[in-house]
């Protein structure tokens, strides 16, 4: 994709810090993200062509679909590549204003006939209306855990009959054993992809608290109280997947 011709290498946490900060999508992320997604992320280009597929499959004629926390717009690219419907339009959203800028340079060097309105915005706050497709892309587990049932239930109520919400996450293990063993290949993954002791363990210092986890049984079951008629795993990579859920 052309955001890996144009990123830079992620080393924000390959020197020391004082104090490692909350982690946050600020201008520092953004000029790195696409190369540590991709070194960070089992699967993740997996989960873009899914993401493609699922919409061709499930988007609906004359409705919306929605890119939810789009970062730098990877999943909407996806969508409108493989969109075929006529008379639709993606509606991409992320609350930081550094990503929908560099998204937007992005959807612009790639031609499209299809409309695609970017917005900085708060996604616990965003209408969802005449949805055939909603996609929320590593992005639930940054939300707070208070408002993540008001966001899906917002999302199930915005979805048309047959439509479908594609969410991806970070998931944990209830069993320890499991978690470590799990865990374990993750770290593997990453110190394979450059990743150093020093980053990783900074890395892991910034994200806690902010990135909170939950298993994939609590998924699919919050999906299934939230009203939806299917929920499941479509792929999983470790301790990432990503989970699909027909209305």
């Amino acid at each position: 994709m052309k955001e890996n011709l144009t990123s830079k290498k992620d080393t924000i946490y390959a020197h020391p810090h004082e104090a490692v900060g909350a982690f946050q999508f600020d201008e520092s992320v953004v000029a790195v993200f696409p190369d540590m997604i991709q070194r960070s992320v089992p699967g993740y280009q997996t989960i873009l062509t899914g993401i493609g597929e699922l919409t061709a499959q499930f988007a609906q004629a004359n409705s919306q679909l929605y890119d939810l926390g789009c970062s730098l717009g990877a999943a909407t690219l996806t969508m409108r590549r493989k969109l075929t419907q006529p008379n639709c339009k993606i509606i991409a959203i992320d609350n930081s204003e550094a990503m929908i800028k560099r998204a937007g340079e992005y959807l612009h060097g790639y031609h499209s006939d299809i409309a695609v309105e970017l917005h900085c915005a708060d996604i616990t706050a965003t209408p969802i209306e005449n949805a055939s497709v909603v996609v929320i892309n590593f992005t639930l587990q940054f939300v707070d855990p208070a408002k993540r049932q008001q966001l899906l239930d917002t999302i199930y109520a915005g979805l048309k009959p047959g439509g479908i919400l594609i969410l991806s996450e970070k998931i944990h293990f209830d069993d320890s054993a499991l978690q470590h063993a799990i865990e374990h290949l993750h770290l593997q993954f990453k110190r394979a992809n450059g990743y150093s002791e020093l980053e990783i363990s900074q890395k892991r210092s910034s994200l806690e608290n902010v990135l909170i986890s939950d298993t994939a049984d609590f998924h699919i079951q919050r999906l299934k109280q939230t009203g939806f008629t299917s929920a499941g795993i479509w792929f999983q990579a470790y301790n990432f997947a990503s989970f699909i859920a027909i209305k």
